[in-house]
């Protein structure tokens, strides 16, 4: 089983940009495919971006493509979330989530294991 830890939520100003990071522990996360979503106060958890085991194919959301570049570090098992050009829309808690690898990049796909969270502050 893998564990996730998120990391780099802060504060920031409306235009900036933020790197936050999901370090794994386990389990080498080569085995899974890897995703970031995002939950916002009074709302529902939502998709962010995905990428496959080797890092091959990533996919995202509407909302977000353009700004936010997923990469992974499989050497260093970790994955991060390089988020630009931020809108005060972006606040939320971000998450990493893992799930075996071989599925679909698709926004609705099942995640096994999650972090806890990391909070993202965009102010205006």
């Amino acid at each position: 089983q893998v564990q996730l830890v998120e990391s780099g939520g802060c504060l920031v100003q409306a235009g900036g940009s933020l790197r936050v990071s999901c370090a794994a522990s386990g389990r080498a996360i080569s085995l899974y495919d890897m995703g970031w979503f995002r939950q916002a106060p009074g709302k529902q958890r939502e998709f962010v971006a995905a990428i496959t085991w080797s890092g091959g194919r990533t996919s995202y959301s509407d909302a977000v493509k353009g700004r936010f570049t997923i990469s992974r570090d499989n050497a260093k098992n970790t994955m991060d979330l390089q988020m630009n050009s931020l809108k005060p829309e972006d606040t939320a808690v971000y998450y990493c989530a893992a799930d075996r690898a071989g599925g679909s990049l698709s926004p609705s796909r099942f995640f096994s294991y999650w972090g806890q969270g990391t909070q993202v502050t965009v102010s205006a």
